[in-house]
């Protein structure tokens, strides 16, 4: 059953975080359900959204309807992740233009804590176990060293994009945004995002519908992503707890190939606005971008926010310890 105690704007404040963590390619917004303990009752509420909740309105009204979707704990729960999603896309998009060696360092020390938060939850160790967290290493690892999707600017691909990602929001342990780096479709969601910002400020509505459209049908796929899996994450989740997790904490492993922050960019591209983007980056060490790229490669400032990151990550765990020992 749901927890009635948590209060209103505790469950915004948690959906912020999950917001802040899937527009980032870092911590998953499930990492943040995870550790601030509301995961469980997220992947059962999800799991139970069907067709019967239509007919209990029919039958006994919206109340009714509401109670059984646990429409309260939703509402607050994606109220404060859209506030969130909306607030910092525009922050990111520039970040990711004007300091992106610190922005990545900042997400590279997410994703290390992450590994630990992850994997540490693990009840039991075993050869099964093991072999799991090495096949997602190694999926991991050769996802990040392919080239984006050359269809990563089609609908009909945003669409699927929006189904794959919105499980990441789900998995402790995977990011959304890190599915859509993969995919090559963040830059194109995001700036979908802080383009109809921009649109609405200088009252383009030709602006606004084009990225709207896009916004639209990636949140399209996410509902039918949403619909199509949560069962199945809900029964792997009950029946293969551990083996799941450690499959997740090697996804994690495998991807800090990607979120390594000195990179050189070997192959550019186009995106949907006619602006460069990277296609294809090779990891370097810091004095080698230096010498590439002919700017500073920011290392003690870098290192610094890597720790940062990773304090965020141990601070949460601990505060989400306490509220769990507080609940029980």
């Amino acid at each position: 059953m749901p927890d009635q105690k948590k209060s209103f704007l505790g469950l915004i404040a948690r959906g912020l975080g999950m917001g802040a963590a899937d527009v980032v390619p870092g911590v998953s917004g499930g990492t943040i359900a995870f550790i601030t303990g509301i995961y469980e009752e997220l992947l059962e509420t999800i799991s139970n959204i069907n067709l019967g909740l239509l007919k209990t309105w029919k039958k006994e009204g919206f109340k009714a309807m509401w109670t059984a979707m646990n429409g309260r704990f939703l509402l607050a729960l994606f109220t404060g992740i859209g506030i969130s999603i909306v607030s910092l896309a525009k922050l990111l998009e520039y970040l990711l233009e004007e300091h992106e060696v610190l922005l990545w360092s900042f997400f590279f020390g997410l994703i290390m804590a992450s590994v630990w938060l992850v994997g540490k939850t693990i009840e039991k160790w075993n050869a099964i176990n093991i072999i799991g967290l090495l096949l997602g290493t190694v999926a991991a690892y050769l996802i990040t060293i392919m080239s984006p999707a050359s269809g990563s600017e089609s609908l009909f691909y945003i669409f699927i994009c929006g189904m794959i990602a919105i499980c990441a929001m789900i998995l402790p342990g995977i990011s959304g945004s890190f599915i859509l780096l993969l995919l090559g479709a963040y830059t194109t969601v995001l700036g979908s995002v802080s383009g109809i910002l921009d649109a609405v400020k200088i009252k383009n509505w030709e602006l606004v519908g084009s990225n709207g459209l896009v916004l639209i049908i990636f949140m399209l796929g996410c509902l039918a992503g949403l619909i199509s899996f949560s069962k199945l994450l809900n029964w792997l989740f009950k029946k293969a707890k551990n083996l799941t997790i450690a499959i997740l904490t090697g996804f994690l492993i495998g991807s800090l190939n990607k979120i390594w922050p000195w990179k050189h960019t070997t192959l550019w591209g186009m995106d949907r606005h006619g602006e460069e983007i990277p296609l294809v980056q090779e990891n370097v060490l810091p004095a080698k971008y230096s010498h590439l790229m002919g700017e500073p490669d920011h290392l003690v400032i870098s290192i610094m926010l890597m720790v940062f990151g990773i304090s965020i990550i141990i601070a949460l765990d601990y505060f989400g310890s306490k509220n769990k020992k507080k609940v029980n």
